[in-house]
């Protein structure tokens, strides 16, 4: 793979320059107060942001955040964003009230050496994520216009094919930034010749999310680990009652294939902690995987699991983890979870955190985050570059 860097970029004078960075601030907001629940990933991007106003380029950063449907919403305005990124930067960061319109010009016309600024939301404009590629060009030409060299270091958009993650690369001089760059020399280790044993931990609610990944990994693992909401259908396929616990009817016979030619390399929950209902007041015990009952469902593993699994991540030289346990979410069904992550801490092993809740867990559990070898930005993006599919983005900075 060749693809120039930042410091390619660096080398070749920047101060002055206006440099459009993508970056990915797509952070969780309280939905009363509108305040950032988890600034991991502008913490990011610091460090290519840092360089750049460092190096005296005029920085013009933008994002998309949340689901707009292609027209401003301001439940999804990065206006809180761009106080937050001040913050963490040490100095204001100039935030235009739109994308490419009458206040991005100002903002970034205005723009002095070693500043930042940050525009609106990328999805409040509809040629972000069309699928007409005229549409989308013409929304990557309002975009380009605003940088003499673009930086992509939103590694947790580079699989989608959008205008500021396709289209702009091939505008503009393009590289990639610190983080785009980390994460794909780290998830390259564990498609390429990964030191074993190599275990992957898959949680999370569905398996439709991760089978193209189940499929890609289960001949190059040595165990995979199965918790989370998805592990109910697996253990439907081998005949068991999972009550009311969440269940993919349609992918019942998929897993029992899975199991079947999997080797003994899928390990299953052999307890979890059953509820009366989805609450976090909810009456709740712990069961045998043979024993819940017909009326309860299951939000988290249990001890046993915790114990089983972490038995078979110690002798890991290599870990992967992506999907949270339960629902850790709530204290009742955190204990999953916090058990597998630490585990995970624990062993003598090169380990990825495969973003999305993964990473979430990781911070709202209060766990060190400097413990584990890596936690990705990007759980899609993860998934998808171990499935060995091409990205959008990565493919765009290698042209």
């Amino acid at each position: 793979m060749s693809i120039r860097t930042l410091d390619d970029l660096l080398a070749e004078r920047v101060s002055g320059r206006r440099v459009l960075v993508r970056a990915d601030l797509n952070v969780p907001l309280d939905k009363q107060t509108g305040a950032i629940t988890d600034d991991g990933r502008i913490r990011a991007v610091l460090p290519t942001l840092g360089a750049l106003v460092e190096a005296g380029a005029k920085v013009v950063v933008c994002s998309h955040l949340g689901r707009p449907k292609g027209a401003p919403d301001p439940q999804f305005s990065l206006g809180p964003v761009a106080g937050r990124l001040g913050e963490l930067l040490g100095a204001p960061v100039h935030f235009a009230t739109d994308t490419v319109g009458d206040s991005a010009r100002s903002t970034v016309a205005d723009l002095a050496d070693g500043q930042v600024a940050l525009l609106e939301n990328l999805r409040f404009n509809a040629g972000e994520t069309s699928k007409d590629e005229a549409e989308r060009g013409a929304f990557a030409d309002q975009l380009a216009a605003f940088g003499d060299a673009y930086v992509d270091d939103a590694f947790g958009a580079v699989h989608r094919k959008h205008a500021s993650v396709f289209d702009v690369p091939a505008r503009l001089p393009h590289v990639a930034g610190r983080l785009v760059l980390r994460e794909v020399e780290v998830l390259s280790k564990l498609t390429g010749d990964p030191e074993r044993p190599y275990v992957v931990v898959l949680g999370g609610s569905k398996v439709s999310d991760k089978l193209a990944v189940i499929e890609a990994l289960l001949p190059t693992v040595d165990r995979l680990l199965i918790g989370g909401g998805m592990c109910f259908t697996f253990l439907k396929a081998q005949g068991l009652e999972v009550g009311t616990s969440l269940l993919e009817k349609d992918m019942v016979d998929t897993c029992r294939n899975l199991l079947e030619r999997s080797g003994g390399k899928i390990m299953l929950p052999v307890d979890v902690v059953v509820a009366d209902a989805f609450a976090p007041d909810a009456a709740h015990d712990t069961v045998r995987v043979d024993g819940i009952p017909s009326h309860r469902l299951g939000l988290d593993v249990g001890p046993e699991t915790v114990a089983g699994f972490s038995a078979a991540l110690s002798q890991a030289k290599t870990i992967f983890w992506n999907g949270p346990m339960g629902v850790f979410e709530m204290p009742a069904f955190a204990a999953g979870t916090r058990g597998i992550a630490e585990a995970i801490t624990k062993a003598d092993a090169f380990s990825v955190v495969g973003g999305g809740d993964s990473a979430a867990a990781v911070r709202a559990l209060g766990l060190d985050e400097s413990s584990f070898g890596h936690i990705s930005t990007g759980g899609g993006a993860s998934l998808e570059y171990l499935e060995g599919k091409t990205l959008p983005g990565i493919a765009a900075l290698e042209n």
